[in-house]
């Protein structure tokens, strides 16, 4: 198992909440016909407070106006085009719309309880229209087409923005969300890490599979657990002198020669570091630094090859529990 698959499997919503999960047969363009009414397959009962519509084949949100408790929709998988007749759902507390065909976010003012709205996997080209959702704490908007970070001032509360598989190009417009703890951003076009200073409760932070060379500007943010910035151009391990708290570090599949800079890191459990052109055993006797390490990936680099590899990464750090992706005996 690689280092990113190892993460899939421990973080299952980084860099997308639900990218493993399969796609039902048809999702996608289908014939008229095979378009199912809403009205076809739900139950109307007034006090319900979740319904669930996944996998219903669904063309159109509609007829849902008795259910005015309803505090939990679920309509993942279908093939509706547009957010609509959702007004009188004052109640809701959580909206899935995840594998849709959605163009636009739009219609959702009245939903002024909201607290998560998933709306990853459509056809989205702009976040705009969400200006009366000030509850919401959770917004997943991954595998979409948008370009620019904008229109969040208003997310005081907001814990986790997912933006995952998009075509962003700069962090920016983040400064408002001041409550925000987690912060994907992985498979889009970003060149640098900027604009995060005020994102002081930020743990998590997720930068996979972008177009960064250098670690940097992370210096406010000292609550920082979990940092993913594998898949880029990086060439070198610098700038993390303040995050001190980091539990796991991937920095896979770049371009570093070297471990170095982060002795430091007390609290460091997990560091990915496959398929890298790490060379010498030198740099990799520091981390006998860490003293809480519990799993290394080194595999695919340089120092790999050594006939002697497991059992000199285990004598340099005798308290591992994992090399690679086996376990240590």
């Amino acid at each position: 198992m690689s280092a990113s698959e190892e993460q899939h499997d421990q973080q299952p919503r980084a860099d997308s909440p639900t990218v493993d999960e399969e796609r039902p047969p048809g999702a996608g363009e289908v014939a008229e016909h095979e378009i199912v009414k809403m009205e076809d397959v739900i139950t109307i009962d007034p006090e319900t407070t979740e319904v669930d519509l996944n996998h219903g084949r669904i063309g159109k949100i509609e007829n849902l106006e008795p259910l005015t408790k309803l505090e939990r929709l679920y309509l993942r998988w279908n093939l509706i085009k547009k957010i609509e007749n959702l007004d009188h759902l004052t109640s809701l507390l959580e909206l899935e719309l995840y594998d849709n065909q959605i163009t636009e976010l739009e219609n959702l003012d009245n939903l002024v309880n909201l607290e998560m709205l998933d709306v990853s996997f459509n056809r989205l080209h702009q976040i705009k229209n969400l200006s009366a959702l000030t509850n919401l704490r959770k917004l997943f908007l991954c595998a979409n087409r948008i370009s620019l970070i904008e229109n969040l001032d208003h997310f005081s509360s907001l814990t986790m923005l997912e933006l995952g598989d998009n075509k962003i190009r700069k962090i920016e417009n983040l400064d408002n969300l001041s409550s925000l703890t987690h912060l994907y951003l992985g498979k889009n076009k970003i060149t640098k890490i900027e604009n995060l200073d005020k994102l002081v409760k930020l743990e998590c932070l997720s930068l996979q599979c972008n177009r960064l060379t250098k670690i940097e500007n992370l210096d406010q943010l000292v609550n920082l657990t979990e940092l993913y910035l594998s898949e880029n151009g990086i060439e070198m391990i610098e700038n993390l002198d303040q995050n001190k708290q980091l539990e796991t570090l991937d920095l896979a599949k770049n371009r570093i020669k070297r471990i170095e800079n982060i002795e430091h890191l007390e609290m460091l459990e997990e560091f990915w570091m496959n398929d890298n052109g790490v060379s010498e055993w030198t740099c990799v006797d520091k981390l006998a630094s860490n003293k809480k390490l519990a799993t290394v990936y080194l595999e695919r680099n340089p120092v790999a090859s050594d006939v002697n590899y497991r059992r000199k990464l285990k004598l340099a750090v005798p308290w591992l529990q994992k090399i690679d992706a086996t376990l240590c005996r």
